[in-house]
């Protein structure tokens, strides 16, 4: 019982994390919808040519098994901000916005290669080639990939630094809990917000370069304040005394 006890605060933590996402993800697709970014009836929809082909592709089994590629991609992803912290919190390396970065360009490219080995076995043979003489040759794709992941890792990057940022708190005599949770809603509702509008710029029949592009800049631009923000609030919290009616905290006390 006291196990449990000692583990009930982190694992709630956990919990309203999570509900903090999902309340942010529903906010998200109902503006989606009400706005027309999103038809949830894709059969009666018309020019929405992305989710007319993954509808159209992802029926029955295949279904189920790009959930499971989509969940690795997105667990991989989240561990990797979540490792960094606490290889940071440990003392294993000073967080910086340079190394957050390229372990998110890292993780995000991790994420995106097992993405990838998972759907190829879940389409046809048939589909594969169909999609292979639509697609530009393997090194144009290969580099698309990787300025993709180095797009992804701009959000992974700052995800990371947002988290070593919350254990600077923490060790600054803060609640690393409330800390976190409120760095998931305020970060959150900023990505859902850029999310939306980057997927309505894309999710059309005739895509408009201009306005896609600016969404994408949008988003860098988004993450690299986050990225940067989050690196001077450390430098602010280790610079500040520890208040002397606690003691400072420990890495893996911070963690916990």
């Amino acid at each position: 019982m006291n196990d449990m006890k000692a583990m009930a605060r982190p694992f709630l933590t956990l919990y309203a994390m999570a509900l903090v996402i999902a309340i942010l993800a529903r906010i998200g697709l109902a503006v989606a919808g009400g706005t027309g970014v999103l038809a949830f009836d894709y059969i009666s929809a018309s020019g929405v040519p992305i989710l007319d082909v993954i509808c159209s592709i992802l029926t029955g089994s295949a279904f189920v098994a790009f959930l499971f590629a989509a969940g690795l991609a997105l667990v991989v992803s989240t561990a990797g901000a979540v490792l960094y912290g606490v290889l940071a919190a440990r003392g294993d390396g000073r967080p910086r916005p340079a190394t957050a970065f390229l372990w998110g360009w890292a993780t995000a490219l991790a994420a995106v290669v097992c993405l990838v080995v998972v759907v190829l076995g879940i389409l046809s043979a048939v589909q594969v080639g169909s999609m292979s003489s639509k697609l530009p040759g393997l090194p144009v794709i290969v580099l698309g990939v990787i300025v993709f992941a180095a797009f992804l890792g701009t959000l992974l990057g700052a995800a990371s630094m947002v988290v070593c940022a919350c254990v600077a708190r923490a060790r600054a005599g803060h609640s690393l809990a409330a800390a976190l949770i409120v760095a998931c809603a305020a970060c959150g509702a900023v990505v859902m917000v850029l999310t939306v509008g980057t997927f309505s710029a894309l999710n059309v029949a005739a895509v408009s370069l201009p306005a896609l592009g600016g969404w994408v800049a949008a988003d860098l631009i988004v993450n690299v304040v986050l990225l940067f923000g989050a690196a001077a609030l450390i430098r602010k919290q280790e610079g500040a005394p520890v208040p002397k009616a606690s003691a400072p905290v420990q890495p893996k006390a911070a963690l916990s």
